[in-house]
């Protein structure tokens, strides 16, 4: 099992588990390197910071995954390493995950008017004090009966295109990058895989900063691997990875540190940002 997992959700944002859980859980797996990434949420990484101190052997790297906006759908860039006390930062994360809750309000509406009468204040309720997420939907359409499993809510209503799907407010990947950048972070493109013109947009986003690619994920494959590190090589870029764990038992999701990512993926950032 790999030491080092650099993509992990929490209750901070769309996460089944804690922060103080997940850095129990990493530590009780040999993890030596873990990054809390919340969806356009840091407030996940000061109690992870003080879970840690508990357990000797293991480094929380701050993370976050921002949801950026691209005209094919949506580009994830993952931040490392920042001043978690940056202010713009801060509030541009605040005024994002204040617009996921006007997109979950209105998604709920489009489901109760299809029949599936879901409450608001439940999907609330799951959310906790994390940013709200389509899997808290997801849940509690599952609570209702109305869906089987957490996959079947997205390919049936709640995907990009489906019958309850709701834009909400994004910042460009080149935005998010530069606002990663300007809090003395290290801005990396996440699971490149999710568009189909992965190498274009990495050269395009390559002047705005980006320093990274997701090299090792879910389920890519060694040959998917390969293209992406002869590519890191090729425009020196970091290479990160990561389980993207949720915890939310979808059958498509890597349990956490069961993603192969290499030790030297984690002391190179670190080395960078020192």
């Amino acid at each position: 099992m790999s030491k080092v997992d650099l993509h992990i959700h929490t209750t901070a944002s769309d996460g089944k588990f804690s922060p103080a859980e997940i850095v129990r859980k990493a530590w009780e797996r040999g993890l030596t390197h873990i990054a809390i990434c919340d969806h356009d949420s840091i407030d996940g990484i000061a109690p992870a910071n003080e879970a840690a101190s508990k357990f000797p052997g293991i480094t929380v790297i701050p993370g976050v995954e921002i949801n950026t906006d691209i005209p094919a759908g949506e580009l994830h860039i993952l931040g490392y390493l920042f001043d978690i006390e940056n202010a713009e930062l801060k509030s541009t994360l605040e005024i994002l995950r204040n617009s996921r809750i006007d997109r979950a309000q209105r998604m709920v509406l489009k489901l109760r008017k299809m029949g599936l009468k879901i409450d608001f204040e439940r999907v609330q309720e799951l959310a906790g004090s994390g940013s709200i997420g389509r899997p808290h939907i997801a849940q509690a359409l599952l609570e209702k009966g109305y869906i089987n499993s957490f996959r079947e809510a997205f390919t049936k209503y709640i995907s990009r295109g489906g019958p309850a799907y709701v834009e909400r407010d994004k910042i460009t990947p080149a935005e998010a990058i530069q606002l990663i950048i300007r809090a003395s972070g290290i801005p990396v493109l996440a699971h490149p895989f999710t568009s189909d013109n992965y190498q274009v947009l990495i050269e395009q986003l390559r002047p705005a900063g980006l320093r990274g690619i997701e090299v090792y994920y879910n389920n890519y494959s060694p040959e998917q691997i390969q293209g992406l590190l002869e590519i890191a090589g090729r425009d020196q870029l970091l290479v990160t990875g990561g389980s993207d764990f949720h915890g939310l038992e979808v059958d498509n999701e890597s349990p956490l540190g069961t993603v192969e990512v290499p030790l030297d993926s984690a002391t190179r950032l670190l080395a960078l940002a020192r």
